[in-house]
């Protein structure tokens, strides 16, 4: 084959199909997806915006209200712990995600009643997706390991 075809075929192939796979993998609006707790800097940042925004109801430990399993006279449940005993690493990051970010109520629907807002309007994504990284971060091993076996 001509050396110049090959190079034009070669072209014709790769870069279409490069510049698919770097859209797919692009940075959308800014937010970068996944909580990843195994990266230090994303969890550090996490963990100051948490202390900021989140702390004063799940606990500055993680550690959630206490009663967290039954309902407030307005409806409303307490907010869960954070850490290995409650049920956040039950979730996937993606409803992690939409929770903070929307709200309970707006994510869940039907009428469901929390306390908690969502932070759409105070927190970019990628503040959101750090504080996500910093809770997973505070995880045993055992347990992230559980998480991500599902």
């Amino acid at each position: 084959m001509n050396p110049l075809l090959r190079w034009f075929s070669w072209v014709v192939l790769v870069v279409p199909v490069t510049i698919v796979l770097v859209g797919c993998s692009a940075d959308n609006g800014g937010s970068s997806s996944g909580s990843d707790g195994a990266d230090p800097a994303r969890a550090d940042r996490g963990a100051v915006i948490y202390q900021e925004y989140c702390a004063s109801c799940h606990g500055l430990n993680l550690e959630g209200q206490p009663g967290w399993r039954m309902r407030n006279a307005d409806g409303t449940l307490p907010a869960p712990p954070h850490d290995a005993s409650g049920h956040t690493w039950h979730h996937s990051d993606q409803l992690l995600f939409e929770l903070t970010k929307l709200g309970p109520s707006e994510v869940i629907g039907g009428g469901y009643q929390s306390a908690m807002p969502g932070f759409s309007d105070i927190l970019h994504d990628d503040d959101i997706w750090a504080v996500l990284a910093y809770i997973e971060s505070q995880w045993p091993d055992e347990i992230r390991a559980a998480r991500n076996a599902h």
